[in-house]
């Protein structure tokens, strides 16, 4: 009789299945949790991946947007979600012989969670989550590993009592923490953005931007239109998931050394006259060549305007951008006033409310200086400071001011042909798109192969801010070949040739520089 309650050694099989699951339903439970209170960031999953990209060295960082590029995040998820699910089926290895190792370390893992949650600032209701998700995964465990122990399946291993009985709990388990994890992502869909965007309505500005000219773009030779829809603007952020804030929660608050500290609410910003400006914007993660450029009229009021109402004291030095979700952006308050009125808090992107991606309902938009200083999303706050306060990139390492922070660099970029493209006819058709913000281009030149560079035919010029778009078609020998470009700035400076990585080696973050080129075939 003692032999059938005696401890037994688990199967490697059942230990894993054990381990796996009790992580899997913390995880689940956690999430259920973070929708039932409105606070998706609450999250443990989703905390600790956004911890891990706080905490991921630049150089991890650069490789995976240029290796994964907008999938940077679902890689991470994926990635997450592979070793949480390796780790848990090794805490059951780990606790074959006895409960207590595996108890003990999914207390640290839910203690790790409970510290991420806490980081995310989502206050002490949004700590429930990890708490809860903690107990979930701890009570899962102890279930599963009883059931694994069983007195039945103590008389002989593997029998088919036994083995129903842990196969039957922990496919209740399974199915527990599938539907935890769905119901979360539901609940968490009741914050209605779609109907609060919808609510905003048609948003007509007092100053609309000058109209589009013909000729600004060569979409029919493989430019981008000139204007990027809302859906294809390139999207970078540190989020995991989409902050959630209603038009009718949000509100603005102006702090820090002003005058008169002062709030808006979206309502009061919408009924302000409105202008628009035709921006062009570019991520500093743009490697040469790349995608993370794009163009929009925003609709919005003059940043400055906003300021001045709250009275800007002497001293300070950047306005610090708050978000929803913690995240801050400093922008050194001289170069905000050299953008003058382009500058803008925005609540329009192409005449609609700006979509949930890109910041909806209010975000700062300042022409001219790469995003990681100039562009806050889901905004709540303008701080005024000095540059002792130190934004989320500057704690990282990075320069907030200058001569650090720079404008944009001179890029141009090929569109068309693709690379490795097969062309026939004898000639080729080259189009592309340069930018300079706040410098404009004057002069877009192309080469093939070693042969003198020739000038190209530039689009008609939108303003200072955005890109231009050029073409230029010459003949072209049968063979393979090398198209390459520079682009010359409104003052006559050119492209830089040397190739520089991404962001440069040091605590100065900068633009990838070099020429774009790419290969072609030209067909006999």
């Amino acid at each position: 009789m003692g032999n059938m309650t005696s401890p037994r050694r688990l199967s490697a099989p059942r230990a894993a299945v054990t381990g796996l699951l009790a992580v899997a339903a913390a995880l689940g439970v956690g999430h259920l949790v973070s929708g039932l209170v409105l606070i998706p960031s609450a999250s443990p999953f989703l905390a600790v991946g956004n911890a891990a990209i706080d905490r991921t060295p630049e150089a991890v960082k650069d490789f995976a947007i240029e290796n994964f590029g907008t999938n940077d995040k679902l890689a991470l998820l994926v990635g997450m979600a592979v070793a949480l699910a390796l780790l848990g089926a090794l805490i059951g290895l780990l606790s074959r012989r006895s409960v207590v190792p595996g108890l003990a370390a999914i207390v640290v893992l839910g203690a790790v969670g409970i510290l991420a949650v806490r980081e995310q600032s989502t206050g002490t209701l949004g700590l429930l989550a990890p708490v809860t998700s903690l107990v979930a995964g701890v009570a899962v465990f102890w279930w599963l590993h009883r059931a694994a122990r069983s007195p039945e399946a103590s008389v002989e291993p593997g029998t088919t009592m036994g083995r129903r009985r842990f196969v039957l709990n922990s496919v209740v388990a399974a199915l527990g923490a599938i539907a935890a994890g769905a119901g979360g992502f539901a609940l968490a869909q009741r914050v209605d953005i779609a109907a609060s965007r919808r609510g905003v309505g048609d948003l007509v500005p007092s100053t609309p931007a000058p109209t589009i000219p013909a000729g600004a773009a060569f979409p029919e030779l493989g430019t981008p239109t000139f204007l990027t829809p809302n859906q294809d603007f390139y999207r970078i952020d540190i989020n995991l998931t989409v902050p959630q804030l209603r038009a009718e929660d949000a509100v603005l608050r102006i702090t820090g050394m002003v005058d008169n500290p002062v709030e808006f609410t979206f309502d009061e910003l919408r009924s302000m006259p409105l202008v628009e400006r035709t921006i062009t914007m570019t991520c500093v993660s743009n490697q040469v060549g790349g995608p993370y450029v794009s163009t929009a009229n925003f609709i919005g009021v003059p940043l400055l305007d906003l300021l001045d109402r709250a009275g800007i004291q002497d001293g300070a030095e950047q306005v610090v951008g708050h978000s929803v979700d913690g995240f801050t952006l400093g922008t050194p308050l001289d170069l905000l006033r050299d953008a003058g009125s382009e500058a803008l808090v925005a609540i329009g992107m192409n005449r609609e409310a700006l979509p949930p991606e890109h910041g909806f309902p209010i975000r700062t938009v300042v022409p001219g200086l790469y995003g990681y200083v100039s562009a806050t999303k889901w905004l709540t706050e303008l701080e005024l400071t000095t540059y002792d306060t130190k934004p989320y990139w500057v704690q990282r390492g990075w320069d907030g001011q200058p001569p650090g922070v720079a404008p944009i660099k001179i890029s141009s970029r090929i569109d068309a042909p693709t690379s490795f493209q097969r062309v026939s006819g004898g000639q080729i058709t080259i189009a592309g798109t340069a930018w300079a913000q706040g410098r404009g281009i004057s002069r877009v030149e192309v080469r093939i192969d070693d042969d003198p560079w020739q000038n190209a035919e530039l689009a008609t010029e939108v303003n200072k801010f955005t890109w231009r778009m050029f073409r230029l078609t010459t003949p072209v020998t049968p063979g393979q070949h090398t198209v390459s470009c520079r682009a010359f700035d409104g003052t006559g400076v050119m492209q830089a040739e040397e190739r520089l990585p991404l962001i440069n080696p040091g605590p100065v973050p900068d633009g990838a520089t070099g020429w774009h080129s790419i290969l072609f075939t030209m067909e006999p």
